[in-house]
């Protein structure tokens, strides 16, 4: 089993940290990305010690440690007043707790660490302009056809090709993306650009009703990623993000504080981003191919796992197929991964009513809401066992 050939669909965080995975076991590898280079779109995404796990394991978390930040604090802030409350210690208290930091991450940064330590174990395993087309298992293998129609032999399909997934179309056949009836605002903001108060590092959670706005350093802090979401809007189909202006940006958080206001201000440039999801499979494996990240668990990005659950994926499928082989080691790494990431997707969905809760419009309301949601163990009840996982050390 060490040289049989995977086969991955996608060049993103999935695609590049599976392809570690099972190159530090012997597989051969090839990995397909239909855009012309290996890219990532974006800006900040944080990544919990069981994240941050998986990348000292890939033998990345050192570089990707000094091109990032190391959060020392979470805390929320009421929307409008400016109200503050610290949630957790995520410095020196996570590495007590959990044996890793709490990084906020440039997602391009992340992405390239990845992608050169592929190249490094394989120089030639990663295609870009390949767009994977079909997919066929010989019961044997498979044969992977690009939309150029070229066609590759493997032993397995994974398909990390993220929420517009075409394997799992294949595999599963069409399934409509669904939007959620809520945008994100997205910009990245040079530090230097803004007021000497913004230059903390703690990840910064504006919670009010109807939306929340997530901020944080990245690159060393040199820029602040700055993410707000707002429930009740609408979306006319793909393309699901759009280039906006900081005026547009401005208007929609209208009666937000004024630091808020502050970031928008400074933004060079703003994006819209439909938040979108898929339904929940009863499988995510048929035959020898199987799907990862979000192509089978997209999620709404808040509690933070989004990545990290791609790259807890990549160790376990990896670690699956090393023990148990092609077949019963899909089998096996379906059967782990599924309960736990639908867990942390609901969780996150859950998570909407406790950034954009009524309680919240008003100061006392608000108060009475942070001391029921966010005491200590409520907090603990709903990170620990994220935060706890090992990915390298699961029985598989």
């Amino acid at each position: 089993m060490s040289k049989a050939k995977i086969l991955i669909a996608g060049g993103g965080i999935g695609g590049m940290a599976s392809a570690i995975a099972l190159l530090q076991r012997g597989f051969d590898v090839e990995v397909f990305e239909q855009s012309d280079q290996v890219r990532e779109f974006g800006a900040g995404i944080q990544i919990s010690p069981n994240g941050n796990r998986v990348l000292d394991v890939l033998g990345v978390f050192s570089t990707l440690k000094e091109l990032s930040c190391n959060a020392a604090s979470k805390e929320i802030r009421l929307w409008n007043t400016g109200q503050t409350w610290t949630l957790f210690d995520l410095g020196g208290e996570s590495v007590r707790k959990f044996g890793y930091p709490y990084l906020t991450v440039f997602r391009p940064d992340l992405l390239r660490v990845l992608a050169d330590e592929v190249r490094r174990r394989s120089p030639e395993c990663i295609h870009v302009g390949s767009k994977v087309q079909n997919i066929e298992d010989t019961g044997h293998g498979v044969v992977l056809t690009l939309a150029d129609g070229r066609s590759f032999h493997g032993d397995a399909v994974i398909g990390a090709d993220g929420v517009h997934s075409r394997v799992r179309q294949v595999l599963f056949g069409v399934d409509e993306v669904q939007f959620s009836g809520m945008v994100a605002w997205r910009t990245l903001i040079p530090m230097d650009a803004l007021p000497e108060r913004f230059n903390r590092s703690v990840a910064v959670n504006w919670i009010g009703p109807g939306g929340h706005v997530v901020h944080y350093p990245v690159q060393g802090g040199r820029m602040m990623n700055f993410v707000g979401t707002l429930e009740g809007a609408t979306w006319p189909g793909p393309p699901y993000r759009a280039d906006a202006t900081r005026e547009e940006c401005a208007a929609a958080f209208s009666g937000w504080h004024e630091d808020v206001l502050a970031m928008i201000a400074h933004a060079p440039s703003v994006t819209r981003w439909a938040l979108c999801g898929r339904r929940f499979l009863d499988t995510w494996t048929r035959g020898r191919a199987t799907l990862l990240g979000d192509a089978c668990h997209p999620t709404l990005p808040f509690l933070a796992q989004g990545a990290v659950h791609t790259l807890e994926d990549a160790v376990v499928l990896s670690r699956c197929l090393e023990k148990h082989g092609i077949a019963d080691g899909l089998g096996r790494y379906d059967a782990l991964r599924r309960p736990r990431t639908y867990q942390m997707m609901r969780g996150a969905a859950d998570n909407t009513s406790r950034f954009h809760n009524e309680a919240l419009r008003t100061e006392a309301s608000a108060q009475a809401f942070v001391d029921r949601e966010w005491q200590a163990q409520a907090i603990s009840d709903r990170y620990d066992w994220l935060f706890s996982y090992r990915a390298d050390a699961v029985e598989v």
